[in-house]
């Protein structure tokens, strides 16, 4: 690994955008402890150790919500704008095509993800906003008018700058921009974590440390397991007649890699949004005048609070996107027209159709696996949570969950990148 990174560090290219990346989330983290005007951080802190949902939040934010900072909402809308229009793209036909279109359309609707994050982005602070004045402490010393719009614009302006550092941080191939956001953030409050584990750890056994130990570790290693693993479809490309029958090139052998998990931490991030989603609508409408709303979301904050309830939601919508967003990013119709088209096929597999049916059941399977186990290690901490009641572990499951997968993904980038110059300078 210390090879791998000596490597990188040498080329000029990686090494810039390593540095360049460093440097983003040095700016992310001094905005990130920016505070807006007005609020008690005191009151703030208590509510927050009081409210389960908001941890989640702070957590999908990058740590930003906790400290009430100017980018407080982080990348969250953004996200949330990215989901609707992968969920669009297979409802509506018209979305798919442009889709489909290469480069071009993927700019389209990149642009339009941008646009959809302003409103969101609004929607969503003043959201936050009635949800801290449910506290019973005041947290806003401010209730104007004047004053909350303000933060609104303030929140929606940090969004959209955090926005822009994540594409930005992507350009430079060194890992996802908004992933890398979120992992700045869970690594900047591993002090704080840590601190809170130790203040509660007199409380526990050292069979149940020594057992949360044995989760983190299994959780690292599953993760790894999971990413790392693939499978290896032979492909053979058919002999080819170069300059008459006396020149003839035999056949050449190759494979396809699939692999068991080829859509990262995304799955984790898409379950985390979805679960926030409900229950901070429902405590939004807890105190509305309707009997029958707030009856409805005291429901939904109460059955979203029971472990098991919401360890099985998040077990089944980790499963789910996984099958999703692999049905988004693998297309077996295109990779068996493409083996067509260059004269490959997979022995015992006719070309065409065949072929994209084959890979289709492939990939269904070995999906299967990945996601299950993803879904289980997400779960993990969960349970060990409800039988040792520490309320950090799950927040710290998800944590680890989401920093492994960063890490790796960005260490496949950089080795690509070494890969690429390799080749140009022979």
């Amino acid at each position: 690994m210390w090879e791998k990174l000596l490597q990188a560090w040498k080329v000029r290219e990686v090494r810039n955008g390593l540095v360049f990346v460093l440097l983003m989330m040095v700016i992310f983290r001094i905005a990130a402890n920016i505070p807006l005007p007005g609020v008690d951080l005191v009151a703030l802190e208590n509510f927050f150790a009081a409210n389960r949902v908001l941890g989640l939040l702070n957590l999908f934010s990058g740590g930003t919500i906790r400290s009430f900072s100017i980018v407080a909402l982080g990348v969250g809308p953004y996200i949330t704008a990215s989901i609707i229009f992968q969920l669009l793209g297979m409802i509506v036909p018209r979305i798919e095509e442009i889709q489909k279109e290469g480069e071009a359309g993927q700019r389209k609707i990149n642009q339009w993800t941008r646009l959809l994050t302003v409103p969101l982005a609004i929607i969503q602070s003043f959201g936050l906003m009635a949800l801290l004045r449910q506290s019973q402490v005041p947290i806003l010393k401010q209730a104007g008018v004047f004053h909350l719009v303000t933060i609104v614009c303030i929140v929606t302006a940090g969004t959209m700058f955090l926005m822009w550092l994540g594409e930005l941080m992507s350009e430079k191939n060194v890992g996802n921009g908004v992933s890398l956001i979120i992992f700045a953030g869970i690594v900047a409050n591993l002090p704080s974590s840590a601190s809170q584990f130790a203040s509660t750890a007199d409380s526990l056994s050292w069979i149940s440390i020594l057992v949360l130990a044995a989760v983190a570790l299994a959780t690292v290693v599953g993760v790894v397991f999971v990413t790392e693993g693939q499978r290896n479809i032979p492909v053979q490309y058919a002999r080819q007649v170069r300059g008459g029958a006396s020149s003839l090139a035999s056949g050449v052998n190759s494979s396809l890699p699939l692999r068991v998990n080829m859509v990262g931490v995304i799955p984790i991030i898409f379950a985390i949004s979805l679960l926030l989603f409900p229950t901070f609508i429902a405590q939004f409408l807890i105190n509305a005048k309707s009997a029958w709303v707030a009856s409805a979301a005291q429901w939904v904050v109460a059955t979203l609070q029971n472990q098991t309830i919401y360890g099985a939601l998040y077990f089944l919508l980790v499963v789910s996107f996984t099958y999703f967003y692999t049905a988004v990013i693998f297309h077996p119709d295109t990779i068996a027209e493409n083996l067509q088209k260059q004269g490959g096929f997979i022995p015992g597999i006719r070309p065409g159709k065949p072929t994209s049916e084959y890979l289709e059941r492939v990939i269904q399977r070995i999906t299967l696996g990945g996601a299950l186990f993803l879904g289980i290690i997400a779960v993990m901490p969960i349970a060990f949570q409800g039988v040792t009641q520490t309320k950090a572990l799950a927040l710290g499951g998800t944590s680890l969950l989401i920093v492994v997968s960063v890490v790796i993904e960005s260490v496949k980038q950089i080795e690509s990148q070494l890969t690429m110059h390799k080749y140009d300078v022979y």
